[in-house]
């Protein structure tokens, strides 16, 4: 139902209560959206090892993901989590291996297609582990960063420095240069945890559960944030779809009108008729300088920061007169002088030029303030989601 009444506010042009839809939800009303999350990383660190894990199995138990030293995955393998509801878990390839190099890893498994990851490493934070960072945060989603295999860099210092062997400070040690690697990929509060998928009762694991647990509501209002622009992009194509019907109309009326015999009559009938549209375009869709103003306020944002990735033609009678005067000048020329040696002929190239000019030209518009608008939703929508992280 609330996603329904998205759908109307979209359509009928009132983004301020599109947006205001999704943020006055209770966090209780996504639990029966699912949240797929990824599970990343470099070959051999322990991605599906962490998947048992999480669902309490061990390697060969049925149902269990397949683990081993060679990588052989080709595809990505998804399994329920049988604790948190609604999440599936996607065992990803290991990134930089022969078949899933580090150029074309995230295009050719389709990153965009997960809603939540988990990059997992077995060592120290590496430019593979950079890479998918820069990659998930430029597709605007959120991460953990899991550190495995603390059994073993526990009992390696342990041989290595038995005198001043410290657990805790080690695990401290990897926490930090690990969060360091994070932040240095511009992130400000990073989720790092330790852990030992052969000891899920130890180190990190347990936090990492609880965590997962809590913050689940709010990962699963964020990935469904994720899914309104492209929800959002077939409404106004639908409205776009709908108004173009109206263009013809249009068009005929101001063509019957430049067809009357007065210099510069089908001039100002089409400039009028484009600039008078134009804003009728920019209010029914709800960007608008009032409109904008509103819904920068209900996100929080500078009405610059929504109006700036707007690209249409503008709003100002200005900007369609110099269109005007570039596309059709020389025919209203053309007509105009036909007037005074064939007045019908002359009426019919100037009704003809008002038909074809505006059409054309508010389907141009038309396309462009509904792009506009795709636009500036998936905007306001990227700064809601960046209020609630």
């Amino acid at each position: 139902m609330a996603l329904d009444e998205f759908k109307a506010a979209v359509y009928e042009g009132r983004l301020t209560d599109a947006i205001s839809n999704v943020q006055q939800r209770p966090l209780e009303s996504f639990n029966s959206h699912t949240l797929s999350i990824a599970i990343t990383g470099e070959s051999g660190s322990g991605k599906s090892s962490l998947i048992n894990a999480m669902r309490g199995l061990c390697a060969g138990d049925e149902g269990a993901a397949e683990t081993g030293m060679l990588d052989t995955m080709r595809e990505p393998m998804v399994y329920p989590d049988p604790i948190l509801p609604g999440v599936t878990l996607w065992d990803l390839p290991g990134v930089g291996t022969f078949y899933f190099p580090l150029d074309t890893y995230c295009e050719r498994l389709n990153l965009s297609q997960y809603e939540f990851f988990i990059i997992v490493g077995s060592q120290r934070f590496r430019s593979d582990h950079a890479r998918l960072v820069r990659e998930i945060q430029r597709m605007g989603k959120r991460f953990y960063f899991v550190r495995s295999k603390a059994d073993v860099d526990l009992d390696a210092s342990r041989r290595q420095r038995s005198s001043s062997y410290n657990q805790e400070r080690i695990l401290q040690q990897i926490r930090e240069d690990c969060r360091r690697g994070v932040a240095a990929e511009g992130v400000g509060h990073p989720q790092v945890f330790v852990v030992s998928n052969r000891e899920p009762n130890c180190y990190d694991f347990p936090l990492l559960r609880q965590t997962l647990q809590t913050e689940l509501p709010s990962l699963k209002r964020h990935a469904f944030l994720l899914s309104l622009p492209a929800v959002a992009s077939r409404i106004v194509n639908q409205k776009k779809a709908d108004l173009k019907g109206e263009i013809w109309k249009t068009a005929l009326f101001l063509c019957l009108l430049a067809a009357i015999p007065v210099p510069g009559i089908a001039f100002l009938c089409t400039f009028f008729g484009f600039r008078k549209h134009l804003f009728q375009h920019y209010s029914s869709f709800g960007v608008d300088d009032r409109s904008l103003s509103a819904l920068a306020h209900q996100v929080g944002e500078p009405v610059r920061e929504l109006t700036a990735v707007m690209t249409s033609l503008g709003t100002t009678p200005m900007m369609a007169l110099k269109l005007l005067l570039d596309s059709v000048g020389a025919a209203m020329m053309v007509a105009e002088y036909s007037w005074k040696r064939l007045p019908v002929f002359g009426a019919m190239v100037s009704g003809g030029v008002a038909l074809v000019t505006t059409y054309f030209m508010l389907r141009k518009c038309l396309a462009s303030v509904a792009d506009d608008t795709q636009r500036v939703l998936s905007k306001a929508l990227e700064a809601e989601r960046e209020n609630t992280v």
